[in-house]
């Protein structure tokens, strides 16, 4: 690769994985890459910005611990990202619904002529940032991290840089290790949501382990259909293993089911503790951004774990108050942006799920709008 516009996107066209996405210059797909650090091992899922691909960006949402959110400092081009119909404000909403638990604001493009290291402008972005962030459940103090950067010359990524004296905390790589471990109990029952399947001498299975364990030769049960299959090898971050815990990244070749019969959204259980599935479910619902008013017989589509499913608000059970949790003895005939409430949905098919009590990764979901999530 030559020649300046090459340099800039160097990195986004290795991680874009087929030919389409590298014509085209937007990843499609969500690439998967390993890096380890002197404490941690890394796998980045780089999830698609461009609007028509927000499924799939959901779906790479869904299996983060963190997401780094990559804003441009630029003049204009946060503008655009933000304030005037882009992806930033939708990406970070779905990050949050997704089940992501630290997010790092990386202010890209602080090399710019137009910003030049401004500290100024570095506030500017985070002080238009932060309340956006704070609304859709992100604690300021606790689950964000801005930090400056340019990720043409690598200032700040993995080494401090004199560019901005006024920036007194760690570079993005060191940031990335000194973060808490995320503990998962592995003797937990056995939850692998699918997110892709394709044929390789048999069927093969690629999700993140949510919880328990699996091993070698294990038997499990592919829900909601039911079909019992073996673990015939296991991979970890493309390593092949004898076993896996969760939060691991799994690759699975499995017997007794073909590839055909496998759709994204199926879970992997262990027989003895199978997953909840059906078709109607009752929810606690937060409308954060959609201009009109819901009333049953709304129609959606529904993203739950690695499941996208059309869904239908069939009645509205009750207004839940923001800050007491106190429930409404009547129930409402519509709901409106900033209200919370508890409605029954209908998919259109049968998917599985959880409560959030249970497995938070598998009982909180998106309900997105015409392209946009209410």
């Amino acid at each position: 690769l030559t020649g300046p516009e090459c340099k800039h996107s160097y990195l986004s066209w290795a991680l874009d994985t087929n030919q389409e996405e590298r014509d085209k210059g937007k990843t499609v797909e969500v690439g998967r890459a390993y890096f380890e650090t002197d404490k941690k091992h890394f796998t980045i899922l780089d999830a698609p910005g461009h609007k028509s691909f927000v499924p799939n960006m959901i779906g790479g949402a869904s299996q983060a611990d963190l997401a780094v959110l990559v804003i441009s400092a630029r003049k204009g081009e946060f503008e655009t990202g933000f304030e005037k119909g882009g992806q930033t404000r939708e990406h970070a909403m779905l990050a949050k619904t997704a089940g992501v638990k630290h997010l790092i604001v990386l202010v890209n493009k602080m090399d710019d002529p137009t910003v030049n290291w401004s500290l100024e402008r570095y506030e500017e972005c985070k002080e238009k940032l932060v309340p956006f962030l704070k609304k859709v459940g992100f604690n300021p103090k606790k689950d964000i991290h801005f930090m400056p950067c340019s990720g043409l010359t690598g200032a700040n990524l993995k080494e401090p840089t004199d560019m901005c004296p006024w920036y007194t905390g760690l570079p993005f790589i060191p940031h990335l290790d000194s973060l808490p471990n995320f503990n998962r109990p592995s003797d937990g029952p056995v939850r692998l949501p699918i997110v892709d399947k394709y044929k390789d001498m048999g069927t093969v299975i690629l999700g993140k382990l949510e919880s328990g364990s699996i091993s070698k030769a294990q038997q499990l049960v592919m829900m909601p259909n039911r079909h019992v299959v073996e673990v015939l090898s296991l991979l970890s971050d493309d390593v092949e293993t004898d076993d896996a815990g969760p939060g691991e990244n799994l690759k699975l070749r499995l017997k007794g089911i073909e590839e055909e019969e496998i759709l994204p959204g199926f879970i992997l259980c262990n027989a003895e503790n199978l997953c909840h599935s059906g078709r109607t479910f009752d929810a606690q619902i937060v409308i954060i951004e959609h201009k009109s008013i819901i009333c049953p017989g709304y129609n959606a589509v529904l993203h739950i774990h690695t499941c996208i499913e059309e869904v239908q608000i069939t009645a509205l059970i009750c207004l839940v108050d923001k800050k007491t949790g106190e429930k409404s003895k009547t129930r409402p005939r519509f709901v409106k942006q900033d209200q919370v409430c508890i409605a029954r949905l209908r998919t259109a098919g049968t998917i599985c799920l959880e409560t959030f009590k249970d497995f938070p990764q598998m009982g909180r979901f998106t309900l997105r709008d015409e392209g946009k999530a209410p």
